[in-house]
């Protein structure tokens, strides 16, 4: 175990985050090999009435935290249970890690779009993965978490409050998926969200789909057919057979460009192609009961490609298996849901504005938030 103070050489790259638009400023920063240093470090914080903040990979960050920061990031270990098809992740390990541990039994946990995101955090957030719809959120597949108590001391089974130093959870028999994108220039955009919308209203649930809108930047390492364009990008994970016919009337808009195949699920980071790179941003949606024409035009007016502040705006196919859901941001009625990340310039305080004129006409209909995707901002 490593401790950090805010004059010690270190501190500022110990509480780094991939959410760099959260500046924390702990007393203490505890780096954590193990789950007695975390049961040391909350002993330590009781013993001077210090509030309490834990960190992996940083991605979920809403605010900052103060007094004594637990870092797992060392706490990697990753191992496979073939036979009874689990998996036991450390609290620093990353799905990347168990994707491919899980791959050479012929197995997959159920991730997120990003392989390099914290598997604790994430499932502690609920766990919206790419296959939710048929197997439901990663939280309902905990079978076990070892924790360290309020008071400090260590306990193993069910979840309960307290810091969560490993989880193991199901795997599924999952090796391959048709997955991938399909790519549309800006003049298509309010046709492709009414036709994405219109095919989402009875797909099977062995298919999992998003569709994003997206302001490139008129920058050279962009790729020349979506440089300094708003492009729209319908996101595709399907165990369906026959993957080709059932994107048919979408690849009939015309894409600029088409990523769709089978590929392994080992590859499944490719499809939403997250940003690898740490940057600020805030964040935050909704989830709705349904897609009207009124709540496509206001995506278009708050968030498309002459909304004032940049954002990228994604839109999630739910139903399926989420219906049945433990997590309380999930009821039979949520459908989709709308989200919302602004890069934070040129301030905070204009991203939050353009977030809440987007939200505010969506809200008396909206049944709920998801928690895993508000960011730099409290949840109240």
């Amino acid at each position: 175990m490593q401790t950090f103070t805010p004059d010690q050489a270190g501190y500022r790259e110990e509480i780094a985050g991939f959410q760099t638009g959260v500046q924390s400023t702990p007393h203490l920063v505890v780096a954590a090999t193990s789950a007695e240093d975390i049961a040391e470090a909350v002993r330590h914080a009781n013993e001077r009435g210090l509030p309490i903040a834990v960190q992996a990979t940083g991605h979920g960050l809403r605010e900052p935290a103060e007094g004594v920061l637990i870092s797992t990031r060392r706490m990697t270990g990753v191992t496979v249970d073939p036979r009874r098809r689990l998996a036991r992740a450390e609290a620093g390990a990353t799905w990347g890690s168990v994707i491919d541990a899980a791959a050479e039994h012929g197995l997959a946990p159920l991730s997120g779009s990003s392989p390099g995101v914290g598997v604790v955090g994430y499932t502690l957030g609920g766990g919206f993965g790419l296959l939710g719809r048929h197997f439901g959120l990663a939280s309902d597949r905990v079978v076990s978490a070892d924790l360290v108590r309020p008071d400090g001391t260590r306990t193993t089974g069910p979840l309960e409050a307290g810091i969560v130093t490993a989880l193991e959870f199901e795997l599924v028999p999952v090796t391959t998926l048709y997955g991938g994108g399909l790519f549309f220039d800006t003049a298509r955009i309010p046709d492709v969200l009414r036709a994405w919308r219109d095919w989402t209203l009875d797909l099977p649930d062995t298919v999992g789909t998003s569709v994003a809108l997206v302001p490139f930047p008129d920058l050279p390492m962009v790729p020349e057919p979506f440089r300094g364009k708003h492009i729209a990008n319908v996101r595709v994970a399907s165990l369906a057979a026959g993957g080709d016919q059932l994107v048919a009337p979408l690849r009939a808009l015309g894409p600029i460009q088409d990523t769709l195949k089978t590929m392994p699920y080992t590859d499944s980071g490719q499809i939403a192609a997250d940003p690898p790179n740490p940057h600020p941003y805030l964040g935050d949606n909704r989830v709705l009961p349904a897609l009207p024409d009124e709540a496509l035009t206001t995506v278009l007016d708050h968030a498309g490609p002459g909304a004032p502040v940049p954002t990228v705006l994604i839109i999630d196919l739910l139903g399926g298996a989420y219906q049945h859901a433990k997590a309380s941001d999930f009821t039979p009625e949520s459908r989709y849901t709308v989200r919302a990340l602004s890069l934070v310039d040129p301030d905070a305080a204009t991203v939050r504005a353009a977030h809440a004129k987007l939200f505010a006409p969506l809200t008396p209909e909206s049944t709920g938030r998801l928690r895993s995707f508000v960011y730099g901002q409290p949840l109240g």
